[in-house]
């Protein structure tokens, strides 16, 4: 009765390292840290809460599929600003949706975009490996299938789509970047960004970036896929942007993000989603208006970053020789077996961290990718508590793993 498709989906990787550290017990007195999962501990702007309650009488209204105008207008706005993209290069109207974040925007667009069939055969999404697992549950759930392409120290830690087969790319519905990566952060140069946009539009392919790290960098705002199409007169043919508050704002509750991009393929997800999906209720549009209107409480967060990165690589970096990367807030750390050492850091230290594996896949030698987990060595420490917590639970790290 349900959609085999389902059973293709491997479980969640916080179910697997629940299951990882079952029966392990931190030694008693300890503080117990969790710097596994990417969710903001610095509290939701107060703003959020005074705008919900202004216009609390809007959860008697049903909502606006596509967000309301002002809503758009903000995102276009702020983009437009962001990017220095010239005027009217981002239409409200008819560039710009609301979405319940860019988990809902990833899944959604995946379905919207993917063929029953692409150059004869099933179609393919080319995706980064290691990678939001979205990615690949939206691509099992479209009926195509994922294709992990490494980004490997050897390649930076972004994918090589430019390597990529011109086979594969043929069967490509979409491919997916991120920038500032999840969970390496690094970003994708200009020139990548350009050879990537003609890779997609030679191939018919829908190149989609994940950019919701975008506001977390270290020295120098990293280009985006709207700025660099704008920058090269190229247009939004074939492209699209998905971005939220979660981190920027520091509000993953909220979920409000926005899809951005190609007028034709957003119409058609505003005719999917009509159907289908989620969407933000008025009082909480009205708070995400707010929101991308505001620039000081994104350099607040930004500012603590900073420091719980710096933090990182004074901690880290002569253990594992991990060096701060341009953004985002995550520690990718080489520590031999990341199951292993999340294991022992757990039950010795009370600091629960994710195994990178978990957020990998095994390389396909099919697809010319090398069998072994690009993420089996690593772990993802979350870097999104007050600094002196973060450098508590690195300290803990680094005196453990080290003895």
């Amino acid at each position: 009765m349900l959609n085999p498709r389902l059973a293709a989906l491997t479980d969640y990787p916080f179910r697997r390292l629940d299951a990882l550290i079952a029966g392990a017990e931190p030694p008693d007195g300890i503080t117990r840290l969790m710097m596994s999962l990417g969710e903001p501990q610095g509290g939701a702007p107060a703003l959020i809460a005074e705008i919900v309650a202004a216009e609390a009488a809007g959860f008697g209204k049903y909502p606006a599929v596509a967000g309301t105008p002002d809503l758009r207008r903000a995102i276009a706005a702020w983009a437009t600003r962001r990017y220095g993209l010239p005027d009217g290069f981002l239409d409200p109207e008819t560039s710009v949706l609301a979405a319940a974040g860019t988990r809902e925007a990833l899944f959604a667009t995946l379905q919207a975009v993917t063929p029953e069939v692409k150059d004869g055969v099933r179609p393919v999404v080319l995706m980064p490996n290691p990678f939001y697992q979205v990615y690949a549950g939206g691509a099992v759930m479209a009926g195509a299938e994922p294709v992990f392409v490494p980004a490997t120290a050897e390649t930076g830690f972004q994918p090589d789509l430019a390597a990529v087969s011109p086979d594969l790319w043929r069967r490509a519905s979409a491919a997916i970047v991120c920038s500032p990566a999840n969970p390496q952060g690094t970003v994708l140069s200009e020139a990548a960004m350009l050879d990537l946009i003609r890779l997609a539009r030679a191939h018919d392919a829908v190149l989609i970036a994940d950019e919701c790290y975008s506001e977390i960098w270290v020295e120098t705002p990293p280009p985006g896929l709207l700025e660099v199409a704008a920058k090269h007169g190229l247009g939004l043919d074939n492209l699209l942007v998905m971005n939220s508050l979660s981190k920027r704002s520091g509000a993953p509750g909220l979920r409000a993000g926005f899809i951005a991009g190609d007028p034709k393929l957003i119409a058609g997800l505003l005719r999917m989603r009509t159907y289908s999906t989620g969407f933000l209720s008025p009082p909480l549009m009205a708070a995400a208006t707010a929101l991308w209107a505001d620039e000081a409480h994104v350099e607040i967060n930004r500012t603590r970053y900073r420091a719980s990165m710096a933090a990182a690589e004074r901690i880290l970096g002569p253990a594992f020789g991990w060096t701060m990367p341009a953004g985002g807030f995550f520690a990718w750390a080489d520590v031999g077996d990341g199951e292993a050492a999340a294991r022992r850091l757990w039950a010795e230290a009370g600091v629960k961290v994710l195994p990178g594996a978990y957020l990998s896949r095994e390389g396909d030698p099919a697809h010319g990718f090398a069998p072994d987990n690009p993420g089996a060595r690593y772990v993802r420490i979350a870097l999104v508590h007050a600094p002196d917590v973060v450098e508590e639970g690195l300290t803990r790290i680094a005196r453990t793993l080290a003895g």
